[in-house]
């Protein structure tokens, strides 16, 4: 499989920009909070969302040098996700993420919390400093996105009624939204055709919705290692996704595990053995490789480029991760 950071060859060089202005941004009036972004920042991560932002900046901008505004809308992304993880983590009470300590777990519930909240109040600021309206619309859109996906995901805990269309809209607001709308936002920047800009958008919808599905599967497919937590604990705490929803259309005992929440032993392992055992997994992997595909039409709209090029391996690197 190609490393993701490989893929990222025409934005190498703005990626090291970016990795340096991040923690200049959060700035250290706040010692805990530096302290706090400082690891999160440091924690490296692939970085994927700002560099699809500066890959589509230079696609877009052919003739040209990328403006200041382009590279503030990739750190503005990068904070953006990387707040809404601080607070993901709360919640599903991780310890680790990307093998390293979550904030939660080395400052406290309470300072993770606001370690979030400052990110997201540092990256409106920010937003709001681009002075385009548009893009700040856009953005903002998305901060009201994530806390709406958090919500969806926590209401449908263990609801093994829940339409697939319910999962990809909630898959939408948790994931998609960030990267559709950076995407769109940077080709605004770029002063793009308005059908562009929606193919933009779209790519970034197809990719980001790809992008999940395959995380999803991964919890049933890769070890504990590769992860960073335990397989199956998606499941384990109700949240029902792709696999899960295409196994309880033949596997009806499914149900009844998921109803009493794996309540008796067993149960887990049971509900882990039908799904393996089922089409859940491959039909979800046919849904993802539709998405990725619709992605890769989206992005095709561009003149070609190195940049253009990369966009569209990232589609097939966001399927390779299953093999």
């Amino acid at each position: 499989m190609t490393p993701a950071t490989s893929l990222f060859t025409p934005v190498e060089a703005d990626l090291q920009i970016l990795a340096d202005n991040l923690k200049q941004l959060v700035g250290n009036r706040h010692p805990i909070l530096f302290a706090a972004a400082e690891h999160l920042f440091g924690a490296g991560g692939k970085r994927i969302r700002p560099a699809i932002v500066l890959l589509i900046s230079r696609a877009t901008m052919l003739e040209e040098e990328i403006t200041q505004r382009h590279r503030r809308l990739a750190e503005i992304t990068e904070m953006i996700h990387t707040a809404s993880l601080v607070h993901d983590d709360v919640v599903d009470e991780s310890q680790m993420r990307r093998g390293v300590p979550t904030v939660h777990s080395l400052f406290g519930n309470r300072i993770a919390v606001l370690a979030g909240d400052f990110l997201f109040a540092q990256s409106s600021w920010y937003l709001a400093n681009l002075d385009n309206l548009e893009v700040v619309k856009l953005l903002s859109e998305v901060i009201m996105d994530l806390a709406t996906g958090e919500i969806q995901q926590g209401m449908n805990r263990f609801d093994s009624s829940l339409p697939i269309e319910n999962y990809l809209q909630k898959s939408y607001y948790k994931t998609a939204s960030l990267i559709a709308n950076s995407a769109k936002a940077a080709g605004i920047l770029s002063e793009v055709a308005p059908e562009t800009a929606l193919h933009l958008y779209s790519y970034g919808r197809n990719l980001g919705l790809a992008f999940q599905i395959v995380d999803d599967i991964l919890d049933f497919t890769s070890t504990t290692d590769t992860l960073g937590k335990p397989a199956g604990s998606d499941l384990k705490s109700g949240n029902l996704t792709a696999p899960v929803l295409f196994a309880l259309e033949e596997k009806p005992y499914l149900e009844v595990l998921i109803e009493r929440q794996f309540a008796q032993e067993g149960d887990l392992e049971q509900a882990l053995e039908l799904i393996q055992d089922s089409q859940g997994i491959q039909k979800a992997r046919e849904l993802a490789a539709h998405h990725a595909k619709l992605a890769a039409e989206d992005i095709a709209v561009l003149a070609p480029s190195a940049s253009r090029q990369a966009l569209t391996d990232i589609t097939e690197y966001v399927l390779s991760r299953l093999y």
